[in-house]
């Protein structure tokens, strides 16, 4: 092809439609991904709006060799006109602005132009993979399913229309881009073939999702901007390979941003070139010429049919694996269940073999599947979550669970007779308690006809739950925090399973699983009066403390009286022998032999009692004797009256005198005194008077 400037011209316009094009699809997807919130269509509008600045740097370019083109012609018929001057002929090599623009484009614009991009492809694609991070993070609700259908609609049409239309597009810029003069079209046609395979990542992931799996759909909005960073980091390696890269004259060196990877998918045909040029040099002959080359070449497409047909044949098998068990469908139809093993079907779409997938949620209800999977035990919390941290004190009386369900209870006993006085049925009380449920799956079918994984929790996790409230509300707040959380669970269990095998389930009834255990864990009540709980509690300790303090008296007197409290015990036993044989009216050998052997089981005890036996008898010993003394004192008083009672009266009268005037002062005075009293007045009554008479304090002095 002739280089003149109308070819450059066409390359201009080229890249002029393709920065419309460009734009077109960018909003497309832009709204389509608003609309729908489809993270991956936003993700990849920025990508193909990125794509505009390629478009428009590839158009500055070519219209500027467009105008080196024009300038060298009129330079050239300058040149061939016989009256050209002096100042053309010795600065003709200078005199060439357009080539100059041209030089600098591509020496400092389409490098400048490069490092931004690749600045921006890696910006973007780390931007909008931490988004993609937390929105997958979040978006696990429940969607409509008639709006999902639409959106997925939607999705598989403008998912097909970008490819669709990008790709056709690519491939006709690719095509010119084989002539030298238009071989930076090659980066346009990676820009706009990352849209089309984009838009073809969104349309499977749709037509997926709507076949039953979104494993694509929530996988794109992490490929995509991966994607945007491999691309940003190839631009970069571009750039500098570009300085080591040999420059031939008379050929257009390639920018940084035209992408070799997106190149071959755009012209796939050069894969299969550039294959052949490098067998042909290793093995040194051209292989291509050879007669098995040119033999699969032609038989190439019936080889790819047969091959497409043996793998559409091999998934008339199905494998099982022991752990599992599946159900056949046809055309979305029950067929049959199939147990382990390997088993025959037809091919897909006609019948496909579903096994129930076995997912798990985290604390902020994300799901995530782990394995497809029938044996396995399935635990659904329906109570209060566990605790966060297991390493924090779990009490009643500070936070432990991340979230609090309340179950009704009937009041306790104490509040069940205040209640009897007229305010009956109208007070209730909460507790909170973890209600693990573990579950395994015993059909299949029914299994499955509750629908979708979320649906099927939802639906025994309802079941479940309703037959937890009715058992709860009918037992009392002693029953559930002081009864016996075994039996309690036990019951909860048959009350689960009689409730999921009774619901219906299309022409049969049950929900295919059977609770293995149902836990009541963790039972207590709100935090805000959980100290009225402790009230009660420290009430029992206290009345514990003060039986004990008793029990601790009672053994201590005891052992202080009589030795040791079984000695008490049997002493006391004897006493109330000895008080019912006085009541009854008992002989009196029968008392007497009874105090006696009371009295004998005293005496014997080591503790107070004991001696206070001994004391009481040495006490009696000593007034016994005393008064027996006095007794014969008395008598020889009596002898000695009767032998001289002159002499007995004086001498009684004189011991008796002797005896008043014993610690009495005795004065001796005269009989010519009146008055034997005697009046003394010490008092001084110049003490005061001469305080302030010097003569008088002068006289007392002396004195």
């Amino acid at each position: 092809m002739k280089a003149d400037y109308l070819s450059y011209r066409i390359a201009t316009g080229r890249c002029i439609l393709g920065m419309v094009l460009q734009g077109a699809l960018a909003a497309i997807l832009v709204v389509y991904g608003i609309i729908t919130k489809d993270h991956a269509a936003v993700t990849a509008s920025g990508y193909t709006i990125l794509g505009v600045p390629i478009w428009l740097a590839l158009a500055i370019v070519f219209d500027q060799h467009r105008r080196e083109r024009v300038e060298a012609l009129e330079a050239e018929a300058l040149a061939q006109q016989g009256g050209s001057t002096s100042v053309f002929d010795t600065a003709a090599g200078e005199f060439h602005p357009a080539a100059k623009r041209l030089a600098a484009m591509h020496r400092i614009f389409l490098p400048i132009v490069s490092v931004a991009m690749g600045l921006a492809y890696l910006g973007m694609g780390y931007w909008r993979l931490s988004s993609a991070r937390r929105f997958l993070a979040t978006n696990d609700a429940p969607v409509n399913p008639t709006d999902a259908h639409v959106t997925l609609g939607w999705g598989l049409a403008i998912g097909l229309l970008t490819g669709v239309v990008g790709f056709i597009f690519a491939r006709f810029i690719s095509g010119m881009a084989k002539q030298a003069i238009w071989s930076n079209l090659r980066a346009g046609a990676a820009a706009i073939v990352g849209t089309a395979l984009m838009g073809l990542g969104i349309a499977i992931g749709s037509f997926a999702d709507l076949a039953g799996s979104d494993a694509v759909r929530r996988t794109l909005p992490l490929i995509v901007p991966i994607a945007m960073m491999v691309l940003g980091v190839e631009v970069f390696a571009n750039f500098l390979l570009n300085f080591y890269r040999p420059r031939k004259a008379g050929i257009m060196p390639a920018p940084a941003f035209d992408s070799r990877v997106l190149g071959f998918v755009a012209a796939p045909d050069r894969i299969a070139a550039s294959i052949s040029d490098a067998i042909n040099y290793q093995l040194g002959f051209d292989v291509s010429s050879s007669w098995f080359y040119n033999l699969i070449s032609k038989s190439l497409g019936a080889l790819l049919a047969m091959a497409a047909v043996l793998l559409w044949a091999m998934s008339a098998v199905e494998i099982i694996e022991p752990h599992q068990r599946g159900i056949v469908l046809r055309f979305g139809a029950f067929e049959r269940e199939v147990g382990p093993g390997w088993h025959w079907k037809l091919p897909w779409p006609i019948e496909r073999v579903e096994v129930p997938v076995y997912e798990e949620v985290d604390r902020e209800g994300h799901r995530s599947a782990v394995a497809e999977t029938t044996t396995g035990v399935r635990v659904m919390q329906l109570g209060s979550l566990p605790p966060v941290d297991a390493k924090k004190a779990i009490l009643w009386t500070n936070e432990h669970a991340q979230e609090e369900v309340y179950q009704i209870v009937q009041p306790g006993s104490t509040d069940a007779n205040a209640s009897e006085s007229g305010a009956a049925g109208r007070d209730v009380a909460l507790i909170s308690a973890e209600i693990p449920l573990h579950y395994v799956i015993e059909n299949v079918e029914l299994y499955d006809r509750l629908g979708d994984q979320q649906t099927r929790d939802a639906i025994i996790g309802a079941v479940a739950r309703r037959q937890i409230v009715q058992f709860f509300s009918g037992r009392s707040v002693d029953e559930v925090l002081g009864g016996n959380p075994e039996l309690l669970a036990r019951q909860l269990q048959d009350l689960v399973n009689t409730a999921l095998n009774d619901i219906p389930n299309g022409n049969a009834k049950g929900t295919g699983v059977r609770a293995v255990f149902v836990g009541v864990n963790g039972v207590h009540p709100p935090r805000e009066s959980a100290d009225k709980f402790e009230f009660v509690v420290q009430a029992e300790q206290k009345r514990e403390a003060r039986l004990e303090d008793a029990r601790k008296d009672r053994i201590q007197k005891l052992t202080e009286v009589v030795g040791s409290v079984e000695l008490a015990d049997k002493i006391v036993v004897e006493l109330k022998g000895l008080a019912a044989l006085s009541d009854s009216g008992a002989d009196q050998n029968a008392l007497k032999e009874q105090q006696f052997k009371v009295q004998t089981l005293l005496e014997t005890a080591g503790g107070a009692a004991a001696s206070l036996v001994q004391k009481a008898r040495a006490d009696r010993w000593a007034t016994h004797m005393s008064e027996r003394g006095r007794a014969a004192r008395y008598q020889g008083q009596i002898a000695a009256f009767q032998a001289n009672p002159v002499l007995f009266q004086v001498s009684q009268y004189l011991d008796s005198l002797q005896t008043a005037i014993k610690d009495a002062r005795v004065y001796v005075t005269d009989d010519s005194v009146p008055d034997l009293r005697l009046i003394w007045d010490i008092k001084d009554v110049d003490n005061g008077a001469a305080t302030f008479d010097p003569e008088r304090r002068k006289a007392m002095g002396n004195e």
